[in-house]
Protein backbone atom coordinates (compact mmCIF):
# COMPACT_ATOMS: atom_id res chain seq x y z
CA UNK A 1 0.00 0.00 0.00
CA UNK A 2 0.95 3.19 -0.55
CA UNK A 3 1.33 6.23 2.20
CA UNK A 4 -1.37 8.59 2.17
CA UNK A 5 -2.58 11.87 4.12
CA UNK A 6 -5.86 12.29 4.87
CA UNK A 7 -7.90 14.02 7.74
CA UNK A 8 -8.58 12.39 11.00
CA UNK A 9 -11.28 14.59 13.01
CA UNK A 10 -12.07 14.38 16.60
CA UNK A 11 -15.84 15.20 17.86
CA UNK A 12 -17.40 15.32 21.07
CA UNK A 13 -20.19 12.61 21.00
CA UNK A 14 -21.31 13.90 17.12
CA UNK A 15 -18.94 11.78 15.56
CA UNK A 16 -21.61 9.88 13.92
CA UNK A 17 -23.53 12.69 12.79
CA UNK A 18 -20.52 14.37 11.15
CA UNK A 19 -19.85 11.53 9.33
CA UNK A 20 -22.97 10.82 8.39
CA UNK A 21 -23.19 14.84 6.85
CA UNK A 22 -19.64 14.14 4.90
CA UNK A 23 -21.41 10.94 3.84
CA UNK A 24 -24.44 13.04 1.92
CA UNK A 25 -21.89 15.57 0.88
CA UNK A 26 -19.38 13.44 -0.76
CA UNK A 27 -21.18 9.75 -1.20
CA UNK A 28 -19.12 7.05 -0.82
CA UNK A 29 -18.69 4.04 1.68
CA UNK A 30 -18.84 4.78 5.12
CA UNK A 31 -17.45 2.55 7.97
CA UNK A 32 -18.29 3.45 11.80
CA UNK A 33 -17.28 1.57 14.96
CA UNK A 34 -18.67 2.18 18.40
CA UNK A 35 -16.39 1.93 21.70
CA UNK A 36 -19.08 -0.70 22.54
CA UNK A 37 -18.12 -2.79 19.63
CA UNK A 38 -14.42 -3.02 20.92
CA UNK A 39 -15.30 -4.38 24.73
CA UNK A 40 -16.25 -1.26 25.96
CA UNK A 41 -19.92 -2.12 26.18
CA UNK A 42 -20.72 -0.78 29.75
CA UNK A 43 -18.66 2.29 29.33
CA UNK A 44 -20.63 5.42 28.83
CA UNK A 45 -18.89 6.03 25.64
CA UNK A 46 -20.37 2.57 24.45
CA UNK A 47 -22.51 4.37 21.77
CA UNK A 48 -19.67 7.10 20.84
CA UNK A 49 -17.37 6.52 17.59
CA UNK A 50 -13.68 4.65 18.32
CA UNK A 51 -13.09 4.82 14.49
CA UNK A 52 -15.33 5.92 11.18
CA UNK A 53 -13.70 6.20 8.05
CA UNK A 54 -15.44 7.48 4.77
CA UNK A 55 -14.07 6.27 1.46
CA UNK A 56 -15.20 8.48 -1.61
CA UNK A 57 -15.49 7.34 -5.40
CA UNK A 58 -13.63 10.87 -5.98
CA UNK A 59 -10.99 9.05 -3.46
CA UNK A 60 -10.85 11.00 -0.82
CA UNK A 61 -10.59 9.81 2.79
CA UNK A 62 -12.22 11.58 6.07
CA UNK A 63 -11.40 9.91 9.51
CA UNK A 64 -12.86 10.42 12.95
CA UNK A 65 -14.00 9.52 16.22
CA UNK A 66 -15.21 11.07 19.56
CA UNK A 67 -13.17 11.86 22.37
CA UNK A 68 -14.40 9.72 25.22
CA UNK A 69 -15.87 10.92 27.79
CA UNK A 70 -12.66 11.62 30.39
CA UNK A 71 -10.90 13.47 27.74
CA UNK A 72 -11.50 17.26 27.55
CA UNK A 73 -12.62 18.10 24.07
CA UNK A 74 -10.63 20.38 21.73
CA UNK A 75 -12.60 21.75 19.09
CA UNK A 76 -11.06 22.69 15.62
CA UNK A 77 -8.41 25.57 15.45
CA UNK A 78 -5.31 26.42 13.11
CA UNK A 79 -6.15 24.50 10.13
CA UNK A 80 -8.57 23.92 7.01
CA UNK A 81 -9.26 21.07 5.11
CA UNK A 82 -8.76 22.33 1.41
CA UNK A 83 -10.73 20.64 -1.35
CA UNK A 84 -9.72 22.37 -5.32
CA UNK A 85 -9.94 21.21 -8.80
CA UNK A 86 -11.78 21.76 -11.51
CA UNK A 87 -14.68 19.54 -10.64
CA UNK A 88 -18.10 20.78 -11.27
CA UNK A 89 -19.09 18.95 -7.84
CA UNK A 90 -16.72 20.86 -5.98
CA UNK A 91 -19.94 23.53 -6.35
CA UNK A 92 -22.15 20.95 -5.42
CA UNK A 93 -19.89 20.22 -1.99
CA UNK A 94 -19.73 23.98 -1.51
CA UNK A 95 -22.95 24.06 -1.44
CA UNK A 96 -24.12 21.36 1.28
CA UNK A 97 -21.11 21.77 3.52
CA UNK A 98 -21.64 25.77 3.75
CA UNK A 99 -25.17 25.44 4.20
CA UNK A 100 -26.15 25.24 7.57
CA UNK A 101 -22.50 26.44 8.26
CA UNK A 102 -21.13 30.13 8.29
CA UNK A 103 -20.16 31.00 5.42
CA UNK A 104 -16.22 33.30 6.31
CA UNK A 105 -15.82 34.57 2.51
CA UNK A 106 -18.18 33.42 -0.14
CA UNK A 107 -17.51 31.42 -3.28
CA UNK A 108 -16.62 33.83 -5.92
CA UNK A 109 -13.97 34.68 -8.49
CA UNK A 110 -11.05 35.60 -7.67
CA UNK A 111 -8.04 37.60 -8.53
CA UNK A 112 -6.16 34.78 -9.43
CA UNK A 113 -9.03 33.43 -12.09
CA UNK A 114 -10.59 30.49 -10.13
CA UNK A 115 -13.59 30.58 -7.94
CA UNK A 116 -12.83 30.59 -4.04
CA UNK A 117 -14.71 30.28 -0.85
CA UNK A 118 -14.21 29.51 3.03
CA UNK A 119 -16.80 28.49 5.49
CA UNK A 120 -17.10 26.29 8.52
CA UNK A 121 -19.28 23.73 8.56
CA UNK A 122 -21.96 22.90 11.32
CA UNK A 123 -19.67 20.45 12.64
CA UNK A 124 -17.38 23.25 13.29
CA UNK A 125 -14.63 21.92 10.76
CA UNK A 126 -13.39 24.78 8.08
CA UNK A 127 -13.35 24.10 4.15
CA UNK A 128 -11.45 26.30 1.77
CA UNK A 129 -12.75 25.16 -1.65
CA UNK A 130 -10.89 26.51 -4.86
CA UNK A 131 -12.50 25.85 -8.14
CA UNK A 132 -10.04 26.25 -11.14
CA UNK A 133 -11.22 27.87 -13.91
CA UNK A 134 -10.39 27.23 -17.65
CA UNK A 135 -7.47 29.36 -18.98
CA UNK A 136 -8.76 31.72 -21.90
Amino acid sequence: MTSRLNPYLNFNGNARQALEFYHSVFGGNLTLSTFAEFGAQNSADADRIMHGQLETEAGYTIMAADVTSEMEYQPPTGFSISLSGDDDALHHYWDKLSAAGTTTMPLQKQVWGDEFGMCVDQFAVPWLVNISQPQA
